[in-house]
């Protein structure tokens, strides 16, 4: 791909203040459109399984609204069909509206050769007439979700459904227990959406503009991983996306930008946030490393000898920078930080808010810190978590 010439020159600090900008974590907060405005704004947010102090598509929300109740949360999801879940970056809630630019998706899916789980004869079938006459229904009413205690030994009924939701015949409505309730599209996506008439092309420029403005400025492989696109699939539809060429000091890679991010500087009030690891700010560790310097590796798949910084390490923002680490877990109203990794003195107030506000969004009334990685900062950050909570 040709590239062409950029239309401006950033700093590596306007850069990233646009991210962060972009992000929702420099300026004030729209408290207004709430989870759903988040939402909107981010165009993904990312599901996973692991949960400490919340499930990582709660503590999103949170990050950028602050102490947001949790059943609003969940609410602002799954009520009134705002949002549907799909493959996105990976399984990601995404807002409804987006449901016709994902056709290009569903067709691939419709479309692949081979799978890893064989698909019974008539199971598919089956699973698409029990939704019809008594859905929405878990993979567990539908006739159990394993055939045996081993987590990738699916039943046929859950190969099916779970056939039926990529193919776009079925959708996720809920979570129950974080178990997925499945119900058919027809009746759960409006109909003005329940199309798949958008051919690829335009599916395709429609996600790529999204993710440009969603990271305010980023790189090939930044703007294309956010929905998990292949690099010729940018390449085809870059130049009828809206994003712009530009320069970024330092980033030694051509650069796209949102040109509504270039025209007023970033400015206003920065969060700070324990952040999910994955949280689109930094679920990119080549991203997160060019922008802020910071290495992070998500180690609760690493056996326990071989962890750094802790099994849900969660990296710590103040002031636009990212300044440390901290390893929660919760023990009844207390919320522990199991190891505190902190980048300098300077952190110490920040690390300590930053753990106070989510022992309170939490509810939890105590912190307890076991281990920090610098020992002669483990006195300062007590007293300032003693000042705070009182």
């Amino acid at each position: 791909m040709t590239t062409p010439r950029p239309i401006a020159d950033l700093s590596a600090d306007e850069a990233r203040r646009i991210a962060l900008r972009a992000q929702g974590f420099l300026g004030a907060p729209d408290r207004r459109s709430g989870v759903r405005g988040v939402l909107r704004h981010l165009g993904a947010i990312q599901l996973d399984t692991i949960s400490v102090l919340a499930r990582s598509h709660e503590l999103v929300p949170y990050a950028r609204l602050g102490a947001v109740g949790r059943k609003t949360v969940e609410d602002a999801y799954w009520k009134d069909t705002h949002s549907f879940e799909y493959w996105s970056h990976a399984a990601c809630i995404l807002p409804i509206e987006e449901w016709p630019h994902f056709a290009f998706r569903r067709r691939a899916y419709r479309n692949r050769p081979h799978w890893n789980h064989d698909l019974p004869d008539g199971t598919y079938d089956q699973v698409i007439k029990q939704l019809r006459t008594e859905g929405p229904l878990t993979a567990t009413e539908l006739g159990g979700a394993k055939k045996t205690s081993d987590w990738w030994d699916w039943s046929g009924s859950k190969v099916a459904v779970e056939r039926a939701l990529m193919y776009g015949e079925v959708v996720c409505v809920e979570r129950r227990g974080w178990k997925r309730v499945y119900d058919l599209a027809e009746r759960a996506v409006p109909q003005e959406l329940l199309h798949d008439e958008l051919d690829d092309t335009e599916c395709l420029r429609r996600l790529v503009g999204l993710a440009g403005r969603a990271l305010g400025v980023g790189t090939r492989a930044d703007i294309a991983d956010y929905h998990r696109l292949k690099g010729e699939q940018f390449d085809a539809v870059i130049a009828e996306s809206g994003l712009v060429p530009v320069s970024v000091e330092g980033w030694g890679k051509p650069a796209w930008a949102d040109p509504a991010a270039l025209e007023t500087p970033p400015r206003g009030r920065h969060r700070t946030t324990l952040l999910s690891p994955f949280d689109s700010l930094i679920w990119e560790r080549a991203r997160t490393e060019r922008i802020f310097g910071f290495t992070h590796r998500l180690e609760a798949y690493v056996p326990k000898p071989k962890r750094v910084y802790g099994y849900f390490a969660m990296p710590v923002l103040a002031g636009g920078r990212l300044v440390g680490r901290v390893d929660p877990a919760r023990e009844g109203r207390t919320l522990v930080a199991k190891q505190v990794s902190l980048d300098g003195p300077k952190a110490v107030p920040a690390i300590a808010q930053a753990l106070a506000e989510a022992a309170t969004w939490v509810d939890c009334t105590n912190v307890r810190v076991e281990r920090v990685d610098a020992p002669d900062l483990c006195e300062p950050l007590a007293r300032e978590l003693t000042r705070i909570l009182g």
